[in-house]
């Protein structure tokens, strides 16, 4: 069995012997191919001759073709009786690469191509003139399968604009999805430290951005300015903000920051802030940022509120709180300089109680309503209740703004100088006593009350 198995083995060696030399000698002119240009390429190397010396022509060419080991890759199909050298079919391009190049699917999240085993789809096996072999260069070999639409829009994220896609996203495969180098927020901060910086030292946040910047922003290419995904205010905030944008879209009063070109960035930071909802100052002196000067609007003149509180210093107790939005819908309303509630703007209006629902936010309703009391109000003449004499009347009730200013006076218990009655501004004329006090206003005479021993008034 051995001595035939070796004759066997010596007819076939000497009829591949015999067919060679009939190529060769079939061969035009009778000579053997051409070297390839490349010195470094073996003599016998299949890239040493006319048939494949382009091979190794491009800047980077593979290892295996570089040293003319084509035999790494390519398997002959060892038949005898072929007249020309014929090879096996590569069935498996990413098994076949995986012999020599380590696995790049063995992560959570792997690229299309690898997975399919496709690595021929991004990179040429022999040469190419980018490096890694890539059939293209940067963003053009990604939209060979990717639309290109993704960077065709007014405003392209820098690294996209650059076709420097991997500067956020992994060729092979990664652990995050969309094959991003790590979660999308890490990926934002590698550039934008700005942002990650005052990410650690501010002490709120805005929901998105601690949970993914693209919720804002179009990573790749936008209409709108930084890419947002929407108009860079109203409208991108109304994706998530609802009860805003009815609040806002209903309201027959709104506030004039909305008007400006910033919109809602013209009091909030729509990343980090140091004050509660998302505010660029503390709310007061944010209100007084611009509040710090007088000007007209359709209910009339507003006055320099910034300069009225520095003048007058007992306050009301939102604005000791510093908390224009105690009384204030800060975005909009359907009532009387953006009030919270109802709050008749006239001096006389008729009792109702739901004309006063913005003082009944924090004052009793029995201020008004209680002709006799000894406790709900210091306003009283022994235990008759001023307010309820003043107030709830059913035709010409005076309005708390006849006798307070809402916002602040030099006066106890925001006793107004003056008021606004027509176009005259009449005087309230109030003095405060140990036990009451007396009002000498151009409405009526001289009246005086106490509360432990009632006067009497003729």
């Amino acid at each position: 069995m051995t001595t035939n198995r070796k004759q066997s083995c010596s007819i076939y060696f000497i009829v591949a012997a015999l067919m060679l030399l009939v190529f060769l000698l079939s061969s035009p002119g009778g000579k053997t191919c051409a070297a390839a240009d490349k010195s470094s390429v073996p003599k016998d190397s299949c890239t040493a001759t006319e048939c494949h010396d382009k091979m190794v022509k491009e800047k980077y060419v593979h290892g295996p073709v570089a040293t003319g080991e084509c035999s790494a890759c390519h398997k002959s199909a060892k038949s005898m009786f072929k007249q020309k050298h014929s090879f096996e079919k590569i069935q498996n391009t990413g098994k076949l690469c995986a012999e020599c190049h380590e696995r790049l699917d063995t992560q959570k999240f792997v690229h299309a191509p690898v997975k399919e085993g496709k690595c021929f789809s991004c990179h040429d096996s022999h040469q190419s003139p980018n490096k890694f072999q890539l059939r293209a260069a940067g963003a053009e070999l990604c939209f060979k399968c990717h639309d290109r639409s993704i960077i065709k829009r007014k405003f392209v994220h820098g690294p996209v604009a650059v076709g420097s896609c991997t500067t956020c996203h992994a060729v092979h495969q990664g652990d995050f999805p969309k094959l991003l180098r790590a979660s999308a927020n890490a990926v934002c901060f590698e550039c934008h430290t700005d942002k990650a910086e005052a990410f650690k030292k501010k002490k709120f946040a805005h929901a998105p951005v601690r949970k993914s910047c693209m919720q804002c922003h179009n990573p790749h290419s936008g209409e709108f300015k930084y890419n947002f995904i929407a108009d860079g205010s109203q409208d991108l905030c109304f994706t998530c903000h609802k009860d805003k944008q009815m609040n806002i879209s209903t309201a027959t009063v709104k506030h004039k920051g909305l008007v400006t070109e910033k919109k809602c960035l013209a009091c909030h930071d729509p990343h980090f802030s140091d004050y509660v909802k998302q505010l660029t100052m503390q709310p007061a002196d944010l209100c007084m940022s611009c509040h710090d000067k007088a000007f007209s609007s359709a209910a009339g003149k507003v006055a320099n509120m910034k300069e009225m509180l520095s003048e007058n210093t007992v306050h009301h107790g939102p604005i000791k709180q510093k908390d224009c939005s105690g009384c204030h819908n800060t975005h909009g309303s359907k009532n009387f300089r953006m009030l919270r509630e109802n709050f008749p703007p006239v001096f006389y209006s008729g009792y109702d109680p739901e004309n006063y629902k913005l003082c009944y936010m924090c004052h009793e309703k029995t201020l008004a309503s209680d002709e006799k009391t000894t406790k709900v109000t210091a306003f009283r003449n022994g235990d008759k209740n001023l307010h309820f004499i003043h107030v709830n009347k059913s035709v010409k009730g005076r309005t708390c703004r006849a006798c307070h200013d809402a916002h602040a006076t030099n006066n106890p218990r925001h006793i107004r100088n003056s008021v606004p009655f027509n176009t005259w501004n009449l005087p309230v004329g109030f003095e405060k006593t140990e036990n009451g006090g007396q009002c000498l206003p151009g409405c009526h005479k001289m009246y005086i009350y106490d509360r432990k021993q009632a006067a009497k008034n003729i």
